[in-house]
């Protein structure tokens, strides 16, 4: 039998120590942490507590203490994310055994499996319980308009095995709404599949409202036009366009970033003026882009100061209030936002159980907020998070996006709370039939989230179940970031 050298002996202790130096500063940190957040509400507690620990965590850079561990086959704390105490302790215990401490007790198997459960049973709570056989990953898709006239397009949905539907409040009115509704309820008792209902509220989304310019003007690279607060007669600026929220217009200061069209244009403000300003476009497609009512904006630079929720929301939330299952919580950004909602919800629903709310990721004070939304969201409603790919990677950028959907989940995993990944997913073969190779890894690399979201198309339905089918082979190799080693049958 081998014995260790004293240099091994040494490494070890070493070692040792340094996990448990850290596992002390991540108590500490954490109890911080809370501290700043405020006691959580007692449905929130335990999320507060491994989130807390989490972020403490991840504040260290730990590279070189994975490489120490790996190389001698121990934990690397690579999937740390749902029980952070739990793995810190089990790796403590395993150093003092090799350290020659052989009567320490490893932590009850029971704790880890309990911080899956708890993800697992928040999961349920939002999207419903899934029906035996399914993949872990729900699918919820977007309904048309034709889904208010045409029973049979949702009775397909429902058949291919649409877990969830989503209904945009940016679109149709509370009638079609309300026929929508009835035909998925009266399909999903047909196939005796549960189906629950998100309804998203349209929130504060910037929207060119007017534009002064020739026609078929398009903005490209080197171009200048003026942002105004209103398109008056006397506006003498040759290219023109006002917003929906025009007072945004005097939160800009010079260099601030305007993105046109969500992203195909990016410009900087050159000049201000009180309601105006001016801006030069540095980045676009070669043939520019269609200034046109309805086009999105976004001011990635800028912390605006808009409403949460909007007049049209206020209005909208009678009937979601009363019909939704899930709320969507567009733009959400800070605490106080979550509260007006949870506020406005139980003032006209107070007899029904809380509506669980998910919060769509789309800005970057929304990703600085994350853990405290999660909390105040958690405290009253069941409670998922959005990664909103569309807004968030025009804000953050794209390559930013590219890591930060990433690190979502891994919070989101950390405070049990399940994510809903959305934005283009197979946008091609929902509108085309036909999926690109990039589609389909995007689909797979969607098994990291409690459910997919596709968006409408003439093949929505051919879409969910294609989905269901890449989520199920996946569930065969991973569970969010564990690597099932299954055996392979492509070589043996």
């Amino acid at each position: 039998m081998a014995t260790r050298t004293g240099k091994d002996s040494d490494d070890l202790r070493d070692l040792l120590a340094e996990v448990v130096a850290l596992r002390e500063t991540v108590e500490t940190r954490g109890a911080e942490l809370r501290e700043e957040w405020g006691k959580p509400a007692e449905a929130a507690a335990s999320k507060a507590v491994n989130l807390s620990q989490y972020i403490a965590l991840r504040g260290h850079d730990l590279t070189e203490l994975q490489l120490k561990l790996a190389a001698r086959g121990l934990s690397s704390l690579g999937r740390s994310e749902a029980k952070v105490a739990a793995t810190l302790d089990a790796l403590i215990v395993t150093l003092k055994r090799l350290n020659g401490e052989t009567d320490v007790q490893y932590p009850p198997a029971s704790v880890a499996r309990a911080s899956k459960s708890e993800l697992e049973a928040e999961a349920d709570r939002v999207f419903g319980k899934r029906p035996k056989g399914a993949p872990r990953v729900r699918v919820m898709a977007t309904l048309p308009p034709e889904a208010a006239t045409q029973p049979e397009l949702v009775d397909n949905l429902i058949a291919a095995g649409m877990d969830c539907a989503r209904i945009n409040c940016a679109h149709d009115d509370a009638e079609a709404w309300s026929r929508m509704i009835a035909n998925l309820r009266d399909a999903s008792v047909r196939h005796e599949r549960p189906c629950k209902v998100l309804m998203d509220l349209g929130g504060p989304k910037c929207r060119i409202l007017k534009v002064k310019a020739p026609p078929k003007t398009r903005l490209a690279r080197g171009d200048r036009a003026a942002l105004v607060d209103e398109i008056r007669d006397k506006t003498r600026d040759p290219i023109a366009f006002s917003l929906n929220f025009p007072e945004l217009v005097d939160q800009l200061a010079i260099g601030a970033e305007v993105f046109v069209d969500d992203g195909k244009a990016a410009a900087r403000v050159v000049a201000k003026s009180p309601g105006r300003a001016e801006i030069e476009v540095y980045a676009s497609r070669d043939k520019g882009v269609r200034l046109k009512p309805g086009k999105g904006i976004n001011f990635p630079s800028t912390e605006l100061e808009l409403p949460p929720l909007t007049s049209k929301d206020f209005r909208d939330l009678d009937f979601v209030a009363e019909h939704a299952d899930l709320v969507g919580f567009s733009f959400v950004q800070r605490v106080e936002d979550v509260e007006l909602l949870q506020d406005h919800l139980v003032a006209r629903a107070p007899k029904r159980e809380p509506h669980a709310i998910v919060l769509k990721i789309e800005t970057p004070l929304a990703v600085r907020n994350l853990p405290r939304l999660i909390l105040q969201s958690a405290a009253h409603n069941p409670t998922a998070v959005m990664i909103a790919r569309g807004d968030l990677a025009v804000e953050l950028g794209f390559a930013r996006l590219t890591e930060m959907q990433e690190e979502i989940l891994w919070l989101c995993e950390a405070a049990h709370t399940p994510v809903v990944w959305a934005t283009q997913v197979l946008d091609n073969y929902v509108r085309d039939g036909v999926a690109s190779r990039a589609e389909m890894t995007d689909a797979a690399t969607a098994q990291g989230a409690e459910c997919v979201m596709l968006n409408k198309g003439p093949y929505l339905a051919e879409g969910v179940a294609f989905l269901r089918d890449v989520l199920a082979r996946m569930d065969r190799h991973f569970s969010k970031k564990f690597v099932r080693f299954g055996s392979l049958k492509a070589w043996s």
